[in-house]
Order: C-alpha cells, then structure tokens, then sequence
C-alpha cells in the first residue's frame, strides 16, 4: 500500500473513531437531559395528583368516617379524565398495597409499589411494549387513611428522539468522512510530493545518473531530508568520479609500468642474445654490454622507486623537531662535485617537525629532476625561508619548462614529460609521485610553477618545530 494511502486510511480511521465517541457521548447527554426534564415533569405531577386527591377526598361529605374504596375509585376516575388534552394513567393502591383503582392499560407490575414509603417519592423506567414510560410512586394521606399513587407517563418520544439523534449523526458523519477523505486524499497526496521526488532522484542514481538533484519544495523536515538527499547524491558522485580516477590511473599505471618493462627488457634479451648467438669485435661487444649494464640499471632504478613508493604509503610517520641546517648542508655536500650544473643552496635558519630522511629523500628527487631539465652550464637553486609559521622548501631551475597541461599529470607514477631526456638520465617517471607520497604523510602538498623556455619551480611547505 502507498504511503499516502496509509496516511488517508489512518486519518479516516482516527476521524471516524473521534467522530463515533463524541457523538456518542453528545447524543447520550441530550438524551438524559430530556430523559431527566421527562422525569422531573412526572414526579411533578405526582405530587400535583396527590394535592388534587387529598383536595378531593377534603370535599367528601362528612357522614362517612373514614374514605370508602368505592369513594377513591371515583376520585382516581376524576383524576384520570383531568389531564389536560390527555388521558392520565394512575393506580390507587390501599394500606395493605391492594390495588382499588387502576387506569387501562397501567401496568401490572407491583415492584415499584412495595418501595413507596412516607416522604419519599419513588419512580421507575418500564418498557412493557413498544413504549417507554415513567412509573412514579407517593404516599397519599387522606381521612385517616395512607393510601399509594402511582402514575405512568409515557415518554417514548424521548427515547425515538435519542434513536433519531444516532441516525442523524452517522449520516452526517458518513458525510463529513467521505468530504474528508477526498480532503485528505489531496493532502496525503501534497504531503507525500517529496517522497515520490526522492524515489524518482533513487531511480536516477540507481540507473547511473549520479549528478540528479532532488527538487525542493519546502522547508520542514522533509525539505531538509531532500537537501540532505541531495547533499549525500553530490558527495556519491565525487567517491565515483574519485574511484574512476583511481581506476583509470590504476590501468595507466599498469600500462605505463608494463611499459617501462618491456622496452629496457626487448633491449637487454636482444642484446645478451646478440652475445651469445655471435661472436662480436670488442667494440661491439663493449656497447652491448653497456647498454644492457644501463638498462639494468633503470630496471634497478624504478623497482628501488616503486618499492620506496609502497613503503611511503605504509609508513609509521614519527615526526621529530630537527634543524632545516642539516638538510641544507647534506644537499651541499651532496652535489658540490657537480661539474656540468651548478647547485646552490640558499637558505634561512629554522625548524621544521618532519621525518629528516624522508624531507631529504623529496629535495633529492626534486633536485636531480632539475639537473636532467637543465642543459650543462645551467644553474640550480635549492631555498629555505621562513613563514607562516613553517617553512618553504624550493628546487628552482633553468630548464626547459613544463607545459600547464602536463603540470596537473607529472605527479603520476611513469609520467615523463620528456621520455627520451629521461631514459637517458635512467629515469622512471617515479620520483615525484614518489615526493607526492612523502608530502602527503606531512601535510603537505606539492606546488608547480613553471614557463615553457624559462624554467620550474617545485615548491612545498613544511610546518615549524619548536626552537630551542
């Protein structure tokens, strides 16, 4: 069953029992109303009974002692014949409570006439047939004697006015609930507008549609379900957009890799087979023999590269305090025989909070990368400086420059810009995505600025330690 549906079902349900009580309750308190208006009425006009009788019995004429039988039979026949458009109904009982007179048709039943007693008025309700009546009891006093009136008043009207009042009402709430339930019906129909956008939006990105925003059309808690609806459809589509981007970077790399091992591979089977198959002059066989030493030797190259990669990304970081002073100085010593490019190291005293082997391992790869860019003669810069509360760490060179498209793939894992410089150089393609991994354990990002014909600069921020 549709939820809207449920929403109508239960508001009928819950209007109809509403409605059913109440006017349950309603019609009984009218009813008892006039039930106990009927009651007061015909007690009245037992004691009204009683006065007219004693009133009569006071104008007997005085030759009798005491009031015959035959006298209060006449009287109960006046009394009877003197109601006021209508015939009374009463029963005249002696001292031992047997009847004298007794209207027609007044009931037979003596229950209410043993609990007749002096001062107190008794009455009762009976249905002895298709009526309802009020049956009252008083004690009479007149010449001597205590005589029981009893009197019935048929008030049946009352109880088809209460039957009426229940039909009435279940017509009319048959007719509220059925102008009701098409009320409601449109405004299940309304209130559950959201719902059905939200299952259509789940079709959508169940069929692939990943960027369908649900439409919004209130502010409650169901318009804010929706922009949540929406707000977890857009963070959805990024992890797939992202998960696509590892895949595809997941299969470049698996490209690229298969890549780089075929190609130094093809060369060092064709040349070993060249060495053995024939016998070679000693030029001959000194070139093949070095190019298959070079091309080991970048198969050693990018397996060291990939294993450090691997490694970085399962690294137990520990930074410590340490002084940028002995980064600086080692990549001085390092390059200061560097005959065909000149390495200078510039830098501002400081502190950084990193692990001293891995910072020393990204200015490394970020510097032979500007010597292979740079033509001999070249210069390379390494600079420190203090800001921000950190340090910047910059490899600047003169090279060749990188073009701005390639600048947002060169961080990719056998991504080279110049494939031939770099195989010549033994390279890989691995060192900066080797510096991406270290930077991301620190915090940091990697920075590339640079200009066709004029040269890069690799940039990266470091946060400051504490100076003692």
């Amino acid at each position: 069953m549709k939820f809207s549906y449920k929403i109508l079902l239960c508001s009928l349900i819950t209007m109809a029992a509403a409605f059913g009580i109440g006017g349950y309750f309603f019609v009984n308190d009218v009813f008892k109303a006039s039930l106990e208006r009927e009651i007061k009425q015909a007690t009245d006009d037992s004691s009204i009974m009683k006065f007219a009788f004693e009133t009569a019995a006071l104008n007997i004429p005085s030759k009798y002692d005491m009031l015959q039988n035959s006298v209060i039979g006449e009287i109960g026949a006046n009394l009877e014949n003197s109601g006021q458009g209508s015939r009374r109904l009463l029963r005249l009982s002696d001292e031992n409570r047997e009847v004298l007179y007794a209207s027609e048709g007044f009931v037979e039943d003596t229950a209410l006439l043993a609990d007749i007693e002096d001062q107190v008025r008794a009455y009762q309700i009976i249905h002895p047939d298709q009526h309802y009546y009020v049956q009252t009891g008083i004690m009479v006093n007149a010449l001597d004697r205590a005589l029981y009136l009893e009197t019935m008043k048929d008030v049946t009207e009352v109880y088809a006015e209460r039957t009426r009042g229940f039909a009435v009402y279940r017509g009319l709430m048959l007719l509220i609930l059925v102008c009701s339930s098409v009320v409601m019906y449109f405004f299940s129909y309304w209130l559950t507008k959201p719902i059905r956008i939200l299952t259509q939006a789940t079709k959508k990105m169940i069929a692939g549609d990943y960027s369908y925003q649900a439409e919004q059309i209130s502010n409650d808690e169901m318009g804010q379900l929706t922009t949540d609806f929406n707000h977890m459809a857009k963070v959805v589509e990024e992890n797939i957009h992202k998960l696509e981007e590892e895949l595809r970077a997941r299969e470049d790399f698996i490209a690229a890799f298969s890549h780089e091992l075929k190609t130094p591979l093809t060369a060092v089977i064709g040349y070993a087979d060249m060495l053995r198959s024939r016998k070679l002059d000693d030029e001959k066989q000194f070139l093949s023999a070095n190019y298959i030493y070079t091309e080991g030797k970048r198969l050693e190259t990018m397996s060291l590269r990939l294993l450090d990669i691997i490694v970085t990304k399962r690294y137990q970081h520990e930074p410590q305090d340490m002084d940028v002073a002995e980064l600086f100085c080692y990549l001085q010593d390092f390059y200061a025989e560097k005959k065909d490019i000149e390495v200078t190291v510039r830098y501002e005293p400081g502190r950084v909070r990193a692990e001293g082997n891995l910072l020393k391992s990204v200015l490394l790869n970020l510097t032979d990368n500007a010597c292979k860019a740079s033509d001999p003669g070249s210069t390379v810069e390494i600079t420190g400086e203090n800001r921000d509360g950190g340090y910047w760490f910059a490899v600047r060179d003169q090279g060749t420059g990188i073009m701005p498209e390639e600048c947002r793939k060169i961080t990719e894992a056998f991504y080279m810009v110049d494939k031939s410089r770099s195989r010549s150089h033994n390279g890989a393609g691995l060192g900066l995505a080797l510096c991406v991994e270290i930077l991301n354990l620190h915090g940091s990002s990697l920075e590339i600025e640079s200009t066709p014909g004029e040269g890069s600069c690799f940039r990266f921020f470091i946060a400051g330690g504490k100076h003692l």
